[in-house]
């Protein structure tokens, strides 16, 4: 496997986890994300114990640990939304996720905290709050991670401190919880959002550091922008083709707050467009 960085891909889960594992590593991986269950909803599969075991040993022989794996929530789950149904599917998906991660002890679950729908931000952050104070319970192995969003829309989660005010009601409401919530940046939808992370990152770092606090920061979705700095729309670009450009890229891989985090593509790729993408960001990335 490739040198120190912590890199890899979106993969599909479709095969079974010993197949994706293995897809993972054949592209360079030593890490990766997928998703729980249909990114469009619906009901997750039946887990099989023979490919949970057999993705365990994959993991192991690799040395991949699950705390550099990203399980992703679907789409579909809006913890803040006006209607209640949607609510309630965003708690049942949410906590049926946490359950079968917990077969893979320590992965990052990732989820997008929501869309007010015109109730206004004060109260999506409540629900959001709610719904991880509902789903989450002290004695579970997995990490849960808020994805910093662009704004497009009525999202919520564009700020940190939007993210910040939905941790601290989050672990107000369940001190038990303390530690428990982390973030996941994404580099595409901050800069989206107005935090120059390519040309700046170092500055970006210090105003998350001053409002949420750098040992939230637990992985990195890497993506490169469409859109200029605060378009505030959310469309991926492969790394280098975007208004990050390489040159950003190579910033924030090799900045010395981040370094030791898992990286994450979700660029418009196909496997191959990954390995290549994974090859690439190795040739940037400067060893200790």
């Amino acid at each position: 496997m490739g040198n120190g960085l912590l890199i890899g891909a979106h993969m599909s889960i479709s095969g079974g986890y010993a197949a994706m594992f293995r897809e993972a590593i054949n592209i360079d991986g030593s890490t990766m994300q997928y998703f729980t269950r249909n990114p469009r909803g619906g009901e997750a599969k039946p887990l099989d114990p023979a490919d949970v075991a057999e993705a365990h040993k994959i993991a192991a022989e690799a040395g991949i640990p699950f705390s550099h794996t990203i399980a992703h929530a679907a789409y579909t789950v809006n913890p803040c939304s006006a209607k209640p149904e949607v609510r309630d599917f965003a708690i049942r998906s949410m906590r049926e996720d946490i359950e079968r991660l917990e077969n893979f002890p320590g992965t990052l679950y990732n989820f997008h905290p929501g869309t007010h729908t015109g109730q206004g931000t004060e109260i999506g952050i409540a629900y959001t709050a709610k719904c991880l104070d509902t789903v989450m319970y002290p004695e579970q192995k997995t990490v849960v991670l808020i994805e910093t969003m662009s704004g497009k829309g009525s999202e919520i989660g564009a700020t940190f401190e939007e993210v910040r005010a939905i941790i601290d009601a989050a672990e107000g409401a369940r001190p038990e919880l303390a530690g428990m919530i982390g973030v996941c940046l994404d580099t595409c939808h901050v800069s989206d959002g107005g935090y120059d992370i390519a040309n700046d990152t170092d500055g970006v770092l210090d105003e998350f550091d001053r409002v949420i606090g750098l040992s939230r920061l637990r992985a990195i979705h890497l993506n490169d922008s469409k859109n200029p700095l605060g378009a505030h729309k959310d469309r991926h670009e492969v790394i280098g083709s975007g208004s990050l450009g390489l040159e950003g890229i190579a910033r924030i891989i090799n900045n010395p707050r981040l370094r030791h985090l898992p990286f994450c593509l979700e660029t418009p790729n196909d496997l191959e467009g990954y390995r290549k993408e994974i090859a690439l960001l190795r040739s940037l990335y400067k060893e200790d």
